[in-house]
């Protein structure tokens, strides 16, 4: 796990947010899932920095970055960081949330992106329909409702394993870190504060205006409406490509890791 001395800290207009920042070459930055924070990518972002400067940033309100105090977008605070640390343009990976985020991005700052890699995600306006996953999110707001952390927790990482599978299948290092990481986000945060961010609304309409490479990467074991979205992103922009990882579910990077980087890292090479 990354240790906090090894993060740094850009000075937003509205707190400081944090971000690793390694390695040399071309520009791929990391945008990890919703709760959790940098950490997700520790099995990337070594392999990437061999031959890339990889920047992995705690999004607004996540991990060690600042709250919001004011209305904001993480597709602006991205563009912020970049253009502090004069990098780009970025090849933008992204899971879950984070391929919300890439997508968000390139369509508000093309100049920013040379290519997006969307994993179990499409744009930010993607809805779950699967009744598996809308009953997880009801639990959510059940047990925030009711100032469950413990509960919250549990269908949290319910998630992880998915419909098909239980918390028995999955290396339970998976299972600890992604608690740890989530436990840590959220305690930054007090029941009933407000909801500062601002979704971006229309991307599926602006989806034709991207023009670099998407790449979808998609665990197997994903609900059909997600893969179904993934697939309508990818057919969509002008050059648009999909990789299914064979028996993971949503978080493909901890599941199946070398798999994983060898798909992001070939990839790369044909940009």
């Amino acid at each position: 796990m990354t240790a906090a001395s090894d993060l740094r800290f850009f000075t937003s207009s509205d707190g400081d947010l944090a971000y690793r920042d390694t390695g040399s070459g071309d520009l791929v930055v990391l945008l990890h899932s919703g709760f959790v924070d940098h950490r997700l990518y520790d099995a990337q972002i070594p392999a990437l920095a061999a031959d890339h400067r990889v920047i992995a940033p705690d999004v607004r309100g996540h991990g060690f970055s600042a709250n919001a105090t004011e209305r904001f977008r993480w597709a602006d605070d991205l563009a912020g960081l970049l253009r502090h640390l004069d990098a780009g343009p970025a090849v933008l990976v992204g899971l879950s949330m984070g391929g919300g985020i890439a997508t968000d991005t390139v369509l508000e700052y093309p100049e920013l992106v040379r290519a997006v890699v969307a994993c179990g995600a499409a744009t930010s306006d993607f809805e779950y329909t699967d009744p598996w996953y809308r009953g997880i999110q009801a639990e959510y707001a059940r047990t925030l409702a009711a100032g469950d952390l413990d509960g919250w927790l549990a269908a949290f990482l319910r998630v992880v394993p998915g419909p098909a599978r239980t918390a028995d299948d999955i290396d339970p290092d998976i299972l600890r870190r992604l608690g740890e990481m989530a436990l840590h986000t959220m305690s930054k945060h007090s029941p009933g504060e407000p909801d500062l961010y601002t979704p971006m609304t229309d991307t599926w309409a602006r989806v034709p205006e991207i023009d670099v490479p998407v790449l979808a990467v998609n665990g197997s074991l994903e609900p059909d409406d997600l893969t179904g979205a993934a697939e309508r992103l990818v057919r969509t922009v002008r050059d648009g490509r999909s990789v299914t990882v064979d028996g993971a579910g949503h978080y493909t990077n901890l599941e199946r890791p070398e798999e994983f980087n060898k798909i992001l890292l070939d990839f790369l090479r044909t940009l």
